[in-house]
């Protein structure tokens, strides 16, 4: 009866929210801010009077549904020949800034939690590293802000998860059983699982592309199913991937990214997929996220925890980007720019339904880590969402006005 009234609470939320998305966005209160909020309500932080116990196993299959639409949908924008002339941007972000906040964090957290075993702490570090830029969605697509820029913060985003993932499966296979292979093995792991999911996903969405083209100019396919054919190759490459040992979220990344610069028809079908049926399920993320995680992780908060959630969303984040773009021809404002918007979202809490799940569901050993991961999320989600908007507008007139 709980769990019928819960989705039954779902639907009316989504549908009240639907009447005053446009309203509430003009006040710069994002979907995400709403649902996390709804979320909190009817925990027991609000309303509710028991903490909902939801198996981790059936989240986190929707939460890995969520992020591979995410990142098909959104490659799927993407300028290919404008990302092959300016490659370098994203390639400093990740290579470069990605690094050094992982260390940042991981020097940090020693400080911060000197009882917790370095492991533990290099799992916050990467918990918290991808950025997710549907916190920041005005941003990205807020056609005053330079196309480069969005591009960039796009491309960072859709690969950094998936460049990340697998360091975290390989920890926690150190952390659970197996470590010493897990140690000895890792690079050779994530150099295959980024290489192969690259190569999988380019061909799955590059040969898929040209089927549905052809099968769309012989009216072999109804239309009907023009926005559902593309999402099911995004799922067809994530497994695809996973099946030759690769990482199935870069494969699908690549292969939204190489489906949207083979077939702009395709790529209107994949927006309007991502606008709707995308959209609702990112925003129950977030609402199971306020209505499970922060609930058990709150009691835990303290001064320390949110001083360290503070300086990850700033300092750890921000500094390397602005480091990582030495020696190139990039203004300090717009290097600031791009460290700010490096919000926390999905792929942070995929990575703690994965964990929780790969170390058997007892984290109360380490409610630290845990509570301090809900806290930076949480915070990226009130902070990024009320700042995007008039961040892009004061940006845009900065790039207008130089």
């Amino acid at each position: 009866m709980h769990e019928h009234l819960t989705i039954l609470g779902i639907s009316l939320i989504i549908l009240i929210y639907g009447f005053f998305s446009a309203l509430l966005s003009q006040k710069n209160i994002s979907g995400p801010m709403v649902f996390t909020a709804v979320g909190l309500l009817l925990s027991p932080l609000g309303f509710g009077k028991e903490l909902i116990s939801i198996n981790a196993q059936s989240i986190q299959i929707m939460a890995e549904i969520t992020l591979i639409i995410v990142l098909f949908s959104d490659a799927s924008t993407l300028n290919l020949t404008q990302l092959k002339n300016n490659w370098r941007l994203p390639a400093r972000l990740l290579f470069v800034a990605l690094p050094i906040t992982i260390i940042f964090a991981t020097i940090a957290g020693k400080l911060f939690f000197p009882t917790e075993s370095i492991y533990y702490i290099l799992l916050l570090a990467l918990i918290l590293a991808p950025t997710d830029a549907a916190l920041g969605k005005v941003v990205v697509s807020d056609k005053r802000v330079p196309s480069v820029v969005r591009n960039t913060i796009n491309v960072e985003s859709g690969l950094n998860d998936g460049i990340v993932f697998p360091i975290l499966l390989t920890l926690l296979a150190m952390i659970s059983s197996d470590a010493q292979q897990a140690q000895s093995g890792w690079m050779i792991y994530i150099a295959k699982q980024i290489f192969i999911g690259g190569v999988a996903g380019a061909f799955v969405g590059w040969a898929g592309a040209l089927l549905m083209q052809k099968s769309i100019q012989k009216k072999w396919m109804q239309h009907q199913y023009t926005n559902l054919a593309p999402i099911a190759l995004a799922f067809f490459s994530y497994y695809f991937a996973e099946y030759f040992s690769g990482n199935g979220y870069i494969s699908a990344f690549f292969s939204g990214l190489l489906l949207g610069n083979t077939s702009n028809q395709l790529k209107a079908h994949v927006e309007e997929f991502a606008e709707s049926e995308g959209e609702f399920l990112i925003m129950v993320s977030f609402l199971i996220f306020g209505l499970v995680f922060i609930p058990i992780t709150f009691s835990y908060w303290n001064f320390k925890i949110l001083l360290y959630a503070i300086l990850s969303l700033t300092i750890f984040r921000m500094l390397p980007v602005v480091l990582g773009f030495t020696n190139m021809n990039v203004d300090i404002i717009t290097r600031l720019f791009y460290g700010w918007f490096g919000p926390r979202g999905i792929a942070s809490i995929l990575y703690i339904l994965v964990t929780i799940h790969q170390l058997g569901g007892d984290i109360s050993a380490h409610m630290e880590i845990f509570a301090t991961a809900s806290l930076t999320i949480l915070l990226s989600i009130i902070l990024h969402g009320l700042s995007a908007q008039p961040l892009a507008i004061m940006y845009s007139k900065y790039i207008k006005d130089r």
